[in-house]
């Protein structure tokens, strides 16, 4: 029974570590680029419809 916990405690620990790494190689760096994509994407918009270009409020 040892070796089935011990078998089932390693693909738990590889699972983890997959998932750890999906998560910082391809997950954050997909949602931080879509983040900075929408923040940047909603000062245009505003600017366009309400505000205007910075520097030309005379």
């Amino acid at each position: 029974m040892s070796n089935v916990v011990k078998q089932s405690d390693e693909h738990k620990r590889s699972s983890e570590w997959k998932a750890f790494f999906f998560i910082t190689v391809v997950l954050f760096p997909i949602l931080s680029v879509g983040v900075v994509g929408a923040y940047g994407f909603s000062v245009w918009f505003m600017q366009m419809l309400f505000f205007g270009m910075p520097g030309h409020g005379g």
